[in-house]
């Protein structure tokens, strides 16, 4: 009886696949970050290539979800994420562009998660390259499914990397867990490809007291400039460090996961290749992540 209800809740399970694109100006990238690597010229690279192959890195979204039948949405720049980016310039002003729309993905991410059992996020520069299902590779009772950086963390006290750098993220989210008195040892999760049900996206409650975790990274960024804080960060950390923390949705993804015990499957190489500057993408990948933005290799490859 047992099988049975088991093979009637797949047969009937919701899953959507859903991917975001609004176009930022150069200028929210990166915001005030100190970093020499940190510029315009490379943001305009990602702005630029999301222009130019936005209608195919639609499409192949599209065309997975058809293909393992799941439902697709595409969100843009319509009233929804309107409303949503004036509330966060209202209550948050110290936010970028670009972190307010990596904020909406996770809250569509949500949203979504009222009506449908089993969620694919796709970031815009991820293309599925296989007509194998996700949902059908990945157990998401087990987990949510995401991928981690902690090889490339740099934990060296002389690390002076990008805001958005795994090494920032980790020591971000390492200050984040000692103030509020947990273990601050912790994962650097990606969130660029995200699978999840329901069930475990609740319990990660990332948008649950979402104004004291953005007031505690509003005081780890200044803690510093004040000698007689209860929680003195130049003990801890020297100020390269202090000045990667920002205010990043994996930092924050990372911070829940600890907190609330939520139970992770990490993403293989095959569901999440990072095509960087190495000009090659295996033969066995299912989804490639061209945060190179050399789209023009990839298409090669899916074509």
């Amino acid at each position: 009886m047992k099988e049975e209800l088991d093979f009637f809740w797949l047969v009937n399970m919701s899953r959507v696949i859903y991917s975001l694109y609004v176009d930022i100006p150069v200028e929210e990238h990166y915001g005030d970050s100190k970093n020499p690597h940190d510029t315009k010229e490379k943001a305009s690279i990602t702005v630029n290539a999301f222009k130019n192959h936005y209608k195919k890195l639609v499409e192949c979204k599209r065309r997975y979800a058809k293909d393992i039948g799941a439902d697709f949405r595409m969100y843009e720049y319509d009233d929804q994420y309107k409303a949503f980016e004036k509330n966060f310039k209202r209550n948050f002003p110290q936010l970028t562009g670009y972190e307010i729309i990596n904020f909406y993905k996770i809250h569509l991410l949500y949203e979504l998660s009222k009506s449908f059992d089993e969620i694919l996020y796709l970031d815009f520069d991820a293309i599925p390259l296989t007509t194998e299902s996700f949902f059908d590779a990945w157990d998401l009772s087990k987990g949510i499914c995401v991928y981690n950086n902690n090889n490339h963390v740099d934990k060296k006290r002389t690390v002076n990397s990008s805001i958005r750098s795994p090494s920032a993220k980790y020591f971000n989210c390492h200050a984040m867990l000692l103030k509020t008195g947990y273990n601050p040892n912790n994962d650097v999760i990606n969130t660029g490809i995200i699978g999840a049900r329901s069930e475990d996206i609740k319990k990660l409650d990332f948008f649950g007291n979402f104004y004291d975790t953005m007031k505690l990274m509003d005081e780890l960024k200044s803690d510093s400039d004040d000698p007689y804080g209860d929680f003195v960060l130049i003990d801890l950390y020297p100020q390269n460090i202090i000045d990667m923390f920002h205010y990043d949705n994996e930092t924050i993804f990372s911070y829940k996961k600890e907190v609330n015990k939520v139970n992770i499957q990490w993403l293989d190489s095959k569901w999440h290749y990072f095509l960087d500057k190495q000009k090659f993408i295996p033969y066995d990948t299912k989804i490639v992540h061209a945060i190179s933005k050399d789209f023009d290799l990839v298409w090669r490859r899916y074509d």
